[in-house]
């Protein structure tokens, strides 16, 4: 039986206690630790709606409606990890550099503690710090990349530090490795012909959403397994993948997404590959309706928590 653990919610209701993600405990350690869910409350590189520093906080509240036991995967979480809430990394609203170096931080103590973190932002330049202490322990890693948006401009405004190019960047800087990495759900319109080839120029496989929506979801989760092998992996979710009929709360929708019912499916069929880190991305509750959005992200972190009790339990 796990140390760290979630509440009863049928002994202590869902609505009462201080908000932690699905009500486990608020604990700053990495010893015995499997998994520790960290808030990234950062959007100051948002290059149009911000909002999402208050992802964290929504997607806290919600998740109390969350359960342990996974019934596709067969996993009850807490019955072969230890799960916490770490808290929220400590950022500086408006100044990246600094947030940057303070997320790279505490993400390398989780890191290097063999913990392995489930994120929640912020927009998706958070990501990049986490790529860089995930770097300083694993060596260059696969990156599963599921998105509408290729995320690998040069630059924004003319500056680099933006949510639309943590990806060059870490292409760049060699932090992943682009040759087992994949990009899954593209799709919306681009300012010209030549954009379509930023990412396959930085050796990224890219699958848009209309290819996915032509050869269903099962060839999807196939090509990206083929894509990854036995290479370790960080999984980032940006939420714009969920079409905004299933996701309004976020900051760039995109039309011709993919539904919750889709995206648990490839989810569940990645279970199998070495995920050492995940995040969640972009959510922004101020947009939200009834929060689905928080929600949705709230249950994909779930089914990254089941990952790791079904490897358990498998080896």
């Amino acid at each position: 039986m796990a140390e760290y653990k979630t509440v009863d919610s049928q002994e202590f209701p869902r609505f009462s206690g201080i908000r932690t993600f699905m009500r486990m405990e608020y604990v700053k350690t990495t010893q015995d630790v499997d998994f520790a869910v960290v808030g990234i409350p950062f959007d100051s590189c948002a290059s149009y709606r911000v909002g999402s520093r208050f992802g964290p906080s929504a997607i806290r509240d919600i998740s109390s409606l969350t359960k342990p036991y996974n019934p596709v995967l067969n996993a009850n979480i807490f019955d072969y990890c230890n799960g916490i809430d770490y808290g929220d990394v400590r950022t500086v609203p408006g100044y990246i550099e600094d947030s940057f170096d303070s997320i790279q931080t505490e993400m390398h103590t989780l890191f290097a503690g063999g913990v392995v973190p489930i994120a929640m932002g912020g927009d998706h330049s958070v990501t990049l710090p986490e790529l860089r202490a995930c770097y300083e322990t694993h060596g260059q890693v696969a990156l599963i990349h599921f998105d509408s948006h290729y995320d690998t401009w040069e630059e924004y405004f003319g500056k680099k530090y933006n949510h639309g190019t943590p990806f060059r960047l870490a292409a760049n800087e060699k932090i992943i490795d682009t040759s087992h990495s994949v990009q899954v759900g593209i799709r919306g319109g681009l300012y010209t012909r030549e954009d379509t080839q930023m990412s396959p120029d930085l050796g990224f496989y890219v699958l848009t959403a209309p290819e996915c929506h032509k050869m269903g979801m099962e060839e999807v989760i196939c090509r990206i397994k083929e894509r990854v092998g036995d290479k370790k992996a960080f999984l980032t979710f940006d939420i714009d993948f969920l079409d905004p009929a299933f996701a309004p709360g976020t900051g760039t929708p995109e039309i011709g997404g993919f539904s919750t019912a889709q995206a648990l499916e490839i989810i569940r069929g990645l279970k199998d590959l070495n995920i050492v880190g995940y995040d969640v991305v972009e959510v922004a509750p101020q947009y939200d309706c009834g929060n689905i959005t928080s929600f949705a992200a709230a249950n994909l972190m779930t089914e990254f928590m089941a990952h790791l009790a079904y490897r358990k339990i498998k080896k």
